[in-house]
């Protein structure tokens, strides 16, 4: 969830109240804490969602063979359970945390200054509230409850499928997608923002075209593994077994 404590969008005037401000040298911990909350939000947290959305999940256009064998990949990984915990678990829990705490200390105007920089900010704080719920249900139903889909890589098609048809569920999923898709497109913009990758108001502008239409990407990538999940044939949710053709046959790991 990439976000940086204070937006940088440009000023529209120089009396208006920014919705927020500039990190500054010399503040000491809590300095520290919002640069490493600024740069975890890109590494590691931004890459897992990157990979997740285009690339693991997109697996899933191509079917549930395709989709197993990724997980399958994933799986085989040396030392997952520790890759998972300090590469992707324990930073989103930071940064999910210490935002709420920046949020709790921050100051919204989109009342009293409804400019674009403000209405951002106050999305990026809900994005990622949002999402920081989804990323803990989606991790928790998908790695944790069930059948464990790294040590039956063929029943992890059908375990994500039987969430998605269900209404609730698939609006549940839809929501917290779009919400990760805003807040880490919309977080590298303020990122490279922040620790001056960009500067300039036309360069910021221009690159905050790109960040959108990052969002875009994300967004439709991941809304496109929603809909193959809901188009195929229904799957079962057992150790070894796959549907081809609308026959259950048993797979050998």
């Amino acid at each position: 969830m990439a976000s940086a404590a204070r937006s940088t969008a440009p000023r529209v005037s120089q009396g208006a109240v920014q919705g927020v401000a500039p990190l500054r040298a010399g503040q000491g911990t809590s300095f520290f804490l919002r640069r490493l909350h600024s740069l975890s939000g890109i590494v590691p947290v931004g890459a897992f969602l990157f990979e997740h959305i285009l690339v693991s999940n997109a697996t899933a256009i191509g079917g549930p063979d395709a989709y197993a064998r990724q997980v399958s990949f994933l799986g085989s990984l040396p030392l997952v359970f520790f890759l998972e915990l300090i590469g992707i678990w324990l930073p989103i829990a930071f940064h999910a945390l210490y935002g709420f705490y920046i949020w709790y200390r921050g100051d919204g105007n989109t009342v009293a200054y409804p400019w674009a920089g403000n209405w951002m900010y106050t999305a990026q704080r809900w994005t990622g509230g949002i999402a920081f719920v989804y990323i803990v249900w989606h991790t928790w139903t998908m790695r944790f409850s069930g059948i464990d889909l790294h040590a039956y890589p063929s029943a992890s098609f059908g375990k994500v499928q039987a969430e998605v048809l269900q209404p609730a569920l698939f609006l549940f999923y839809v929501a917290g997608l779009i919400a990760a898709s805003w807040h880490f497109a919309y977080g590298i913009w303020l990122f490279s923002a922040k620790w001056g990758i960009v500067s300039g108001e036309k360069a910021r502008k221009r690159f905050l075209v790109l960040c959108l239409a990052f969002f875009f990407v994300l967004s439709g990538v991941g809304l496109a593994s929603l809909a193959t999940f809901r188009k195929y044939p229904r799957q079962t949710a057992e150790p070894g077994t796959v549907v081809r053709n609308g026959k259950q046959t048993t797979e050998i790991r």
